[in-house]
């Protein structure tokens, strides 16, 4: 299989360098020069515009930031919908509205071209070790046709079933994450105000039952969501935002979880 990556980020980039170094033909697209120069001395092809990448390619994996950028890469002059032949694959990395993953992927069936939505969880790190989280939705055949390529970088890689439920399934995650920030940060703040040091309480909670990722973040950051709010609190409002419009559209009642996610936002001050 012949791989286009574009979205050459901080998590995509190790994404894109692990399918290299697997031996995969890979093409390579980038808006800015800068971002393509780590893979000067590897096998990679450039490309000089997304269509001429989608030419090259069988599967065209999108790990851009959000909804807007997706849509505009493969509808833009030369985007990849003017270079995939019949038959190629779409797979949207990013995390975005399930709702587009659904149209697009109507639209690009017309065109004999599958879609996939497959975003990931765990960052560049986990990536450059091969275990990243793949969320994948869409047709069996094809995710299975996809898997090797999802395989350099993922592990697990987990079928939720049709287009759009992989990006639930991510916004859930993150849902739950956002909430997990602020009752850790209380909960660290409480130890402070009972006379227990923040960064031995989290490194003992970190060994119990009441472990988390997001526990860990804060307690590796001074007991606050100051930290990680200044690089993750915009997306990280993105997609709760995303979660209560599919819950409010589907009559779902989100419970006690959005209100701690929206506790987390409000601390990072990018309220929902």
């Amino acid at each position: 299989m012949r791989v286009g990556f574009i979205g050459l980020g901080s998590q995509g980039g190790p994404m894109a360098r692990a399918i290299i170094d697997a031996g995969y033909e890979t093409t390579l697209w980038a808006r800015r020069s800068a971002s393509l120069e780590p893979y000067a001395g590897t096998a990679a092809k450039i490309a000089a515009t997304p269509a001429e990448l989608a030419a090259a390619s069988d599967l065209v994996c999108l790990c851009v930031v959000g909804d807007a950028d997706v849509e505009e890469v493969l509808d833009r002059e030369n985007g990849v919908l003017a270079g995939l032949a019949s038959g190629g694959v779409v797979a949207v990395h990013s995390t975005v509205h399930p709702d587009t993953c659904r149209r697009l992927a109507d639209r690009l069936r017309d065109n004999g071209v599958t879609l996939l939505d497959a975003p990931v969880s765990g960052g560049g790190m986990a990536a450059a070790e091969g275990r990243l989280l793949v969320m994948a939705g869409g047709d069996t055949e094809t995710v299975e046709r996809c898997r090797p390529v999802f395989a350099t970088y993922g592990d697990p890689i987990v079928h939720l079933g049709e287009v759009g439920s992989g990006q639930v399934t991510k916004l859930l995650n993150n849902l739950l994450f956002t909430a997990n920030l602020a009752t850790a940060a209380a909960t660290l703040a409480l130890g402070r105000e009972l006379g227990v040091d923040p960064l031995k309480l989290g490194a003992v909670v970190s060994r119990g039952t009441a472990n988390s990722f997001a526990l860990e973040r804060i307690a590796s950051a001074d007991g606050t969501v100051d930290r990680i709010g200044r690089h993750a609190g915009p997306l990280l409002r993105k997609d709760v935002g995303l979660v209560a419009e599919i819950a409010k559209a589907a009559g779902a009642a989100p419970g006690i979880v959005l209100d701690a996610a929206d506790a987390t936002l409000a601390l990072m001050k990018h309220p929902r």
